[in-house]
């Protein structure tokens, strides 16, 4: 009994960021195992740079057949009603211009936004425009990987380059400046995302943009979201409101039940009603 319970915390590589896998209780490094096994395995199928990848023989041939797929697209779809197309999934050319740009391997900006139909039947996509899935992706691979830890007598959680599933304790809030204190240390049973202009640039330009007005770049050094629904949603609404000016995506994450949000806008901080009741006391 004594081998088979114990505190395991497994770090790697995953969707082109750092990820923490932590697991408390029975069986903790057989469950840490599985959840790494997980991320990896999903990040093969929604990787849109991986030329492998279901994601990326969606966007070449404009049909795919995956589950995974259909449920990030599903969810996408959802969110580009609800946030009047400010969340847009259509926009794969520009996700691959921008992130290619910023990376260095290209000299220009995206050139254009597009749009087209997107059909699901089952698990089968069918669409007539590059996906950009990356605002989800992520989202749904700490979702996954952290049901693979559930189990009796078992905790833990997942951390993706920001993106949290509910965290097992205390969170810290990364400061947008480099200064090592945390803008908000966070007591949650929510998932936690953050987004914002300040991790990847190149000469000014992130990777965050606005298809409706075709604007590039956040508006704000950094957004953290808290959804009591899954990560996937903190993931989406983090990025949605990086892109939104300031009052419309206070707003919007007002008006949007089961998430709160924290928006730090040319050094101010600006919070939702609710967000103050998942921080330590001050």
């Amino acid at each position: 009994m004594y081998e088979r319970v114990g505190d395991e915390r497994l770090t790697f590589r995953c969707c082109d960021t750092d990820f923490v896998i932590q697991s408390a209780g029975f069986r903790a490094s057989a469950a840490a195992r599985a959840a790494r096994c997980t991320a990896r395995r999903l990040e093969a199928r929604l990787d849109a740079f991986d030329d492998a990848s279901a994601v990326s023989e969606l966007n070449r041939g404009g049909v795919v057949e995956d589950e995974h797929v259909a449920s990030v697209v599903r969810r996408g779809l959802e969110y580009y009603d609800r946030t009047d197309g400010v969340f847009d999934i259509h926009q794969g050319t520009v996700e691959h211009d921008l992130k290619a740009y910023i990376r260095g391997e290209a000299d220009s900006l995206p050139a254009r936004f597009e749009s087209g139909t997107i059909r699901i039947d089952g698990d089968r996509i069918v669409t007539e425009a590059p996906l950009d899935l990356n605002g989800l992706a992520k989202g749904y691979i700490v979702d996954r990987a952290a049901a693979a830890l559930g189990g009796v007598g078992r905790r833990g959680f997942v951390s993706g380059g920001g993106d949290v599933s509910p965290p097992t304790g205390p969170v810290a809030v990364e400061s947008p400046y480099g200064d090592e204190k945390p803008l908000r240390v966070l007591d949650t049973d929510w998932a936690v995302a953050t987004s914002g202009s300040y991790r990847r640039r190149r000469d000014g330009v992130d990777h965050v943009y606005e298809p409706t007005t075709e604007r590039l770049g956040a508006r704000h050094e950094s957004v953290t979201v808290l959804a009591r629904r899954d990560c996937m949603a903190a993931d989406a609404l983090a990025t949605t409101l990086s892109a939104l000016p300031l009052d419309d995506a206070l707003d919007l994450a007002e008006d949007w039940t089961g998430l709160e949000a924290l928006v730090v806008h040319d050094g101010v901080f600006h919070e939702t009603r609710g967000f103050d009741s998942h921080v330590l006391d001050r």
